[in-house]
């Protein structure tokens, strides 16, 4: 069971697996993070299509993140590629 001060979890989808290979390397040669990339293109597409509720819990999970990089020490630094 989930911790209730964790914000972040991890969840479970069906993608093909080809499909998500092909993305791993496809973000992999470009730089990019995927899962930093999921959460942007959910970010996005709330902003988008989300109602005054939804953007109203994006905010809030914006406000979430922000308070745990801080007490973290910010989001860790990206490896530069050899």
């Amino acid at each position: 069971m989930p911790d209730a001060t964790d914000h972040t979890f991890v969840t479970r989808f069906r993608i093909p697996r080809r499909m998500w290979d092909a993305y791993g390397t496809a973000a992999e040669r470009k730089g990019v993070d995927r899962s930093a990339d999921l959460v942007a293109h959910v970010r996005d597409f709330i902003r988008e299509h989300g109602n005054k509720q939804e953007l109203a819990e994006l905010d809030a999970a914006e406000q979430e993140l922000a308070e745990r990089r801080a007490r973290k020490g910010g989001r860790p630094k990206k490896e530069q590629p050899a």
